[in-house]
């Protein structure tokens, strides 16, 4: 008797130990890349009042979007919508900054990393259209400054994209150099600089990279989208409010 009521007993535990509860439900693994479906990350990290943005649901990686339609936890400066650039011209009509989805995903994702390190991006220039590639040739017409229209940069395939970072309150950390200064102050290979310098580069370098970004020498700036490199040149044009 004694016996089968262990028995009983064992088979007891073993049925109730195997079994879910049913009133619980498993929390789906959180991927970074569905977050712009439904809410901006970025606002609910700061606790800002949440708002709706566009999602990436059913857009191609190819599509051109307006990086501001997905999140408003990026700064700008287009420098080529101002005279204020190596230019000395205004080349673009207005200052927007659009991207093709797949790198718009990527900064996304970046810029939640930099957040937590108590900064952000903050935009130079993004995507450029061929045709004001060949008006800065025009104006400059010096492949050490200014790719070649005819062969295209991966500005004009809308996947690269020139930024700093700033603080959350908005002030520019020291990188050494303006946005388009060239000489080798601005190299990445420099390191006869101060370490603040230098830190605020690697910090830069580091996150970029780790989100399928690679840099080029010459411009601590300038960061290309590896998954972009084989797409075609474009012209496609923004509107002007």
């Amino acid at each position: 008797m004694i016996r089968k009521i262990l028995i009983l007993f064992t088979m007891t535990i073993f049925f109730y130990g195997c079994k879910e509860n049913p009133t619980k439900e498993k929390k789906p693994v959180e991927v970074f890349e569905n977050l712009p479906e439904t809410i901006d990350s970025v606002t609910q990290k700061q606790n800002r009042p949440q708002k709706s943005f566009r999602t990436f649901k059913n857009l191609a990686d190819t599509t051109f979007v307006r990086l501001a339609e997905f999140s408003h936890g990026f700064a700008y400066d287009m420098r080529y919508a101002t005279k204020n650039n190596f230019l000395k011209e205004k080349v673009y009509d207005c200052a927007e900054c659009y991207t093709r989805v797949k790198t718009a995903k990527a900064l996304l994702a970046a810029n939640s990393d930099f957040y937590d390190k108590g900064v952000r991006i903050k935009f130079f220039d993004c995507y450029r259209p061929n045709s004001v590639q060949y008006k800065m040739w025009e104006i400059v017409p010096n492949p050490q400054y200014v790719a070649n229209p005819k062969k295209g940069s991966i500005h004009n395939k809308g996947g690269a994209v020139d930024i700093t970072l700033e603080t959350l309150e908005g002030e520019e950390l020291n990188m050494g150099t303006d946005f388009d200064f060239f000489g080798k102050r601005a190299y990445h290979d420099m390191i006869d600089l101060p370490q603040e310098i230098l830190d605020n580069r690697k910090l830069l370098k580091q996150i970029m990279e780790k989100h399928g970004f690679w840099s080029i020498r010459t411009e601590w700036w300038h960061y290309n989208l590896g998954a972009a490199s084989n797409d075609k040149v474009a012209d496609f044009k923004w509107e002007c409010n």
